[in-house]
């Protein structure tokens, strides 16, 4: 119809090609603008910090991805470390161990070596291989029997005093009663006074100085040694110390003592000979006197 507008589709603006010079144009005068005037570098920074987000957000699943492989990464090296060094600290602590073993080990035979020297007889040192089996007393095994030349009574010190008694022997190995055996009995007199006695076994590891009046000169303190009157304990080997003396409960004192050897810890020990008796000196006979 006469005057009427053709509608807009059919409207025809400049050409395309028109359009993209002008745009070029328009940029090519905006980069030299922003080039000598730096009009855009507010619209830049505006720009950068609403973007900021987005950009975080476009980035955060690879920073994800790698952050996760690295520490699954580490994970596994410190995992690895870990039971590396927990393998060395278990060597270092069984040598550590093992050096110590030895280190008292050369301590307590140096000590028997000494107590050997000290010992006018012969001696042979054994291992304690096991406690004996019997609950009812305090009796171990040694690695030394009759092949040894060992036999029934003879007296076993460590490198502190009396440890026990061989009380039966084996081709290979031997029993040794312990002191605090209720059955172990050993003639003993006290260093500082001579005062004799006899110390029986009372076990839980602890001695009884039996038969004693209670006005005998015994304190607490004082050490017992051998007093060799049965013919087996050599004299002056110590036994024991006083631990507490009791004068209040009836005639006889009642006088509890500890052993000074270690008793029923020691793993090597001393199994002393018998005391051989002095030769008789001959007396040559007297001449006959002359008629």
């Amino acid at each position: 119809m006469v005057g009427h507008a053709p509608p807009p589709i059919f409207r025809r603006g400049p050409a395309p090609l028109v359009r993209l010079w002008f745009f070029v144009i328009v940029c090519l005068a905006m980069l030299v603008a922003d080039l000598h005037f730096r009009y855009l570098e507010v619209v830049r920074q505006t720009l950068s910090v609403v973007l900021y987000p987005v950009e975080m957000a476009a980035a955060t699943p690879a920073e994800f991805v790698s952050n996760a492989s690295k520490y699954f990464a580490t994970l596994i090296k410190v995992q690895r470390e870990n039971r590396e060094m927990r393998r060395k600290a278990l060597a270092d602590a069984e040598r550590l161990l093992r050096q110590t073993d030895l280190e008292q080990e050369n301590t307590r035979l140096r000590g028997l070596m000494a107590m050997s020297e000290r010992i006018s007889v012969t001696s042979v040192a054994a291992d304690v291989l096991y406690e004996a089996r019997d609950v009812f007393s305090r009796k171990v095994i040694v690695d030394h029997g009759s092949q040894q030349d060992v036999t029934a009574g003879q007296v076993v010190v460590d490198e502190l005093g009396v440890v026990g008694q061989v009380t039966r022997v084996y081709p290979i190995q031997s029993e040794v009663t312990l002191l605090t055996d209720k059955a172990q009995a050993v003639p003993v007199r006290v260093e500082r006074t001579g005062q004799r006695g006899v110390v029986y076994g009372a076990g839980e590891g602890m001695l009884e100085l039996r038969y004693l009046l209670a006005n005998a000169d015994v304190q607490p303190g004082d050490r017992l040694v051998t007093s060799g009157l049965d013919g087996l304990f050599l004299p002056g080997l110590p036994v024991a110390r006083v631990v507490s003396v009791n004068r209040e409960l009836q005639a006889f004192a009642q006088i509890v003592c500890e052993p000074v050897a270690r008793v029923g810890h020691a793993a090597q020990v001393l199994i002393l000979g018998r005391a051989q008796p002095a030769p008789e000196r001959q007396v040559p006979p007297a001449d006959t006197p002359k008629d």
